[in-house]
C-alpha cells in the first residue's frame, strides 16, 4: 500500500459394511503426475505448439501438456506421456463422436463439453492410443459409464472430466462392473484433475500389469471401492499417485497388489465421521509391492496404512489425525529413490488438506478454447541460470519480447532461485512467465526491497509499489506454477517503512495460477493502470501468504481455489488483516471464493479485512466478499474492521456460506453481514470478470 496508508502495529446413503482389512481385489491409489499443485499447464516447448484445428492456431496449453512421475519416464518405447498432443483438437458434445475420435487410430485432443450420458448404463469406451480426453472448464460430464484401456493401449491422458452415477443401489456391487477408469494391461497413462463418484464397482482400476501410470489431483469419493491396483503375479508395475483427495470411501484406498515401485505422496484420506460409510483400511501395500508413502495426511481412518508380511513399506513424513487400527511398515524390499526416475517436490503434509480441499477436481483455466482465426502461435523464451537456456534471468528474458507484441511470448523459467527485480512494462502484453519444474516451489524469483529502502541512485526510497519483486504492468499476462518472494527482515529494518510487495499487478486481465506469493506486509497488491481504468485478476490454484493488508488495491480481483496461509508478525505476534480493498465506486472488489483461510497463529488474531480510502479519498469503495471458502479459528467473530477513520460498515463487505471454525454466523444487520442466496447470484465468479474468461492461450 501506498504510504497514505496508516501503519500498523504490531448425507446417509450407504449402509456402513463391516470389512476386514484383505478385502477385496488388491488396489492402491496410483500416484498422479507430479505437476505440482497448479502447474497443470505443462511446458511451452516450440516442438509442443501444435494446430488446434484444420485453421492454423497454437494449441492451447493444456492440450500440450505432459505428465509427471512415472508417466513421464522414456520406457516400453514411449518417452513420457503426452496423450493426442501431435493430432487435431476436437469437441464432442455426444456420446457418438465422444467415441468415434476415442476409438480411432489417429491422435486426438478430444474436448468433452457437455454432459454425455452413456447408454447403455455401464458402458465403457474403449480408448485407443494417443488420446487427450478433457472437459471443457467444469462443463465435462459422463454419466453413467466411464472409460477402458486395454492391453497395450499407452500415451493417453485423461483430465479435468467428472466422471459419475452408474451406481445400481448395491453398495458392495459384485454384478455390475461399472468403473470409472479401468486400466488391463496399458502403458503410459495420465489420470489428472478428476472428480470420479458413485459408481458400481470401483472408481479406478489398475490392472494386468498396467504401468507408467500416474495419478494426480483427483477427487474420488462416495465409493465402496475407490483405486484397486493389481491382478496379477509379476512385479514390473510402476506407479505415481499424489495429490488425490479420498473420502467417504471404504476400501482400496489404494490397494496396490504386486506394484514393484509404488510412489505415493501428498495424498489426503477422510474417513468423515457421522455417515453411512466407514473405511476399512486406507492404503495398503499388498502381495510384493515395494511401496514409498510420503507427506499424506489421514484423518480418521481405519487402518490407515497397511502392509502384507511379503510387501515392502516406507513412510516418511505422514499425519495421522483421529485415525486407529494399524499403521505398518517395514519388509524387506530393496530401498529405492523416485529421483531417480523423475523430479518431484513434496509439500507439507500439514497443508495438504486444505491444498486439496482448493486444488483437485476439474479446473476452470483447462479445455477452454480461444477462436482459432485469432490465435497466434507462442513464442517460447528460455530462462536457466546454469546458460543452458537462452537467458539467465527473468529480466534479460522480458527485455527480450518485442514491444507491442501481438501474440503470447511464454518466458519458461527452469527451476532454480532467482534472486532479481522483475518487471514486465506496458508495452509488453500476452506474456506468461512460467516455472518449467515439476512443481511451483521449484522456480523462484525473490527480492528484498521495502517501501522505506533507499534506492541505489540516492533519489529516495521506492515506495510501497516500487518494494515489489515481480510487477506486471502488461494486459493479458500471466504468471505459472512459480513462487514470488519478498524476503524482507522486518525484524531488522524496524527503523524503515516495512510494506515490501511481492507481485505487484497494475493491468487488465491477469492470470496467476499454481503460484505461491510469499511476504508479510503487502504481499500482493493488485491496481490498476489508471484509476478510471478495469484491471481484472484471476487467481486460482495457488498460495498466498502474509500478515497485514496482505491482498490490497483497487482491482478488480477473484482468488478462486487457492490457500491464504496467515502469519505471525515478525516479533511473534498473532496479529493482522487479509484484505484492504480500495476498489473504486461501481466497481467489483476482491472475490474470495472457494478458498481457504488458515495458518499457525492465535485464535480470533486477524481480520479478514478492512477498508482502504488511500489519501483519505472519499470517492472509493472498497469491497471484499468471502464465500463459500473454509475459515480457521485465527479469524475474528467480527472479521472487517474500519481504517483511516472510515467505517467498514459504510462500504462493502460480506460472506456467503463459509465453513470452518472462523465462519461463525450473522445477518445482514449484524456486525459479520451475510448474503441473501439472491444477492450471491449476483456476486459470482463471472460477475466479477465479466467478458473475460480467463485461459492459458
Amino acid at each position: 500500500m501506498s504510504e497514505h496508508r496508516r501503519q500498523t502495529t504490531a448425507k446417509p446413503r450407504h449402509r456402513r459394511r463391516k470389512t476386514a482389512v484383505a478385502v477385496g481385489v488388491p488396489l492402491a491409489l496410483t500416484a498422479a503426475g507430479t505437476l505440482a499443485y497448479g502447474t497443470d499447464l505443462g511446458l511451452f516447448g516450440a516442438d509442443a505448439q501444435q494446430k488446434a484445428s484444420a485453421a492454423t492456431s497454437a494449441a492451447p496449453a493444456w492440450a500440450t501438456a505432459t505428465a509427471d512421475g512415472f508417466a513421464s519416464v522414456n520406457a516400453l518405447g514411449q518417452n513420457g506421456t503426452y496423450g493426442g498432443r501431435d493430432g487435431r483438437t476436437v469437441t464432442v458434445k455426444t456420446l457418438a463422436d465422444l467415441e468415434k475420435y476415442a476409438t480411432a487410430s489417429e491422435p486426438y485432443v478430444i474436448v468433452v463439453a457437455a454432459s454425455i450420458n452413456m447408454n447403455p448404463v455401464g458402458k465403457e469406451i474403449k480408448v485407443a492410443s494417443n488420446k487427450t480426453i478433457v472437459g471443457s472448464g467444469t462443463s465435462g460430464h459422463i454419466v453413467g459409464g466411464g472409460f477402458f484401456l486395454g492391453q497395450g493401449v499407452h500415451n493417453v491422458i485423461i483430465r479435468n472430466l467428472t466422471i459419475r452415477d452408474a451406481y445400481q443401489g448395491v453398495w458392495n456391487d459384485k454384478e455390475h462392473d461399472y468403473d470409472g477408469i479401468q486400466m488391463d494391461g496399458a502403458h503410459h497413462v495420465w489420470i489428472d484433475h478428476n472428480d470420479i463418484r458413485h459408481m458400481a464397482d470401483g472408481l479406478i482400476d489398475s490392472r494386468k500389469d498396467t504401468t507408467y501410470l500416474t495419478v494426480s489431483w483427483n477427487k474420488l469419493s462416495q465409493e465402496n471401492k475407490a483405486f484397486g491396483i493389481g491382478w496379477t503375479d509379476n512385479v514390473t508395475a510402476n506407479i505415481t499417485i499424489h495429490h488425490n483427495w479420498i473420502r467417504e470411501t471404504e476400501q482400496r484406498n489404494p490397494s496396490t497388489d504386486n506394484v514393484a515401485h509404488a510412489h505415493l505422496y501428498n495424498n489426503f484420506l477422510e474417513d468423515v465421521a457421522g455417515t453411512d460409510i466407514k473405511s476399512s483400511y486406507g492404503n495398503y501395500s499388498r502381495g510384493k509391492t515395494n511401496m514409498l508413502l510420503e507427506n499424506s495426511y489421514f484423518q480418521g481412518m481405519t487402518n490407515p496404512v497397511v502392509r502384507d508380511a511379503t510387501a515392502t513399506l516406507v513412510q516418511r513424513g505422514n499425519v495421522f489425525s483421529g485415525t486407529t487400527g494399524k499403521n505398518e511398515s517395514g519388509g524387506t524390499g530393496a530401498s529405492w529413490n523416485p529421483k531417480t526416475y523423475y523430479p518431484y517436490t513434496l509439500d507439507k503434509a500439514a497443508d495438504v488438506p486444505s491444498l486439496l480441499k482448493s486444488g483437485v477436481g476439474p479446473r476452470s483455466s483447462i479445455g477452454t478454447t480461444t477462436t482459432a482465426t485469432t490465435t497466434a502461435a507462442a513464442r517460447t523464451l528460455t530462462v536457466a541460470q546454469d546458460g543452458s537456456g537462452q537467458y539467465k534471468s527473468v529480466q534479460a528474458a522480458v527485455n527480450a519480447v518485442p514491444a507491442n507484441n501481438a501474440s503470447r511470448v511464454v518466458i519458461s523459467v527452469k527451476p532454480g532461485t532467482y534472486r532479481e527485480i522483475v518487471k514486465v512494462p506496458a508495452d509488453k502484453p500476452h506474456v506468461t512467465i512460467q516455472g518449467s519444474g515439476a512443481s511451483r516451489k521449484d522456480t523462484v524469483i525473490v527480492y528484498n526491497n521495502a517501501a522505506g529502502t533507499q534506492k541505489p541512485d540516492g533519489s529516495g526510497t521506492y515506495g510501497t509499489p516500487g518494494s515489489a519483486t515481480v510487477s506486471v504492468q502488461s494486459d493479458d499476462s500471466q504468471l505459472r506454477n512459480l513462487t514470488v518472494t519478498n524476503d524482507f527482515d522486518e525484524a531488522k529494518h524496524q527503523d524503515i517503512a516495512n510494506q515490501a510487495v511481492a507481485l505487484l499487478t497494475q493491468a487488465d486481465k491477469i492470470v496467476l495460477d499454481g503460484v505461491i506469493v510469499n511476504g508479510d506486509q503487502d504481499t500482493l497488491e493488485m491496481e490498476t493502470a489508471a484509476k478510471d481504468k478495469l484491471g481484472r485478476v484471476y487467481v486460482t490454484n495457488s498460495y498466498i501468504t502474509g500478515n497485514v493488508d496482505f491482498v490490497f488495491g483497487r482491482a478488480t480481483v477473484v482468488i478462486d481455489k487457492s490457500v491464504i496461509t496467515l502469519k505471525k508478525r515478525w516479533n511473534g505476534t498473532s496479529a493482522g488483516y487479509v484484505t484492504a480493498p480500495s476498489t473504486p465506486a461501481n466497481r467489483k472488489g476482491i472475490l474470495i471464493n472457494r478458498s481457504t483461510v488458515n495458518g499457525d497463529v492465535s485464535a480470533g488474531s486477524f481480520f479478514l479485512g478492512r477498508n482502504w480510502h488511500p489519501g483519505g479519498d472519499t470517492t472509493v469503495d472498497p469491497q471484499t466478499t468471502v464465500r463459500n471458502s473454509t475459515l480457521s479459528a485465527a479469524i475474528k467473530s467480527t472479521p472487517w474492521s474500519d481504517m483511516g477513520g472510515f467505517s467498514w460498515k459504510d462500504d462493502r463487505f460480506a460472506e456467503y456460506k463459509n465453513t470452518g471454525a472462523g465462519a461463525g454466523a450473522g445477518s445482514a444487520s449484524s456486525n459479520r453481514p451475510q448474503l441473501t442466496d439472491a444477492q450471491a447470484a449476483q456476486q459470482e465468479v463471472a460477475d466479477w470478470l465479466g467478458d473475460w474468461t480467463p485461459s492459458a492461450s
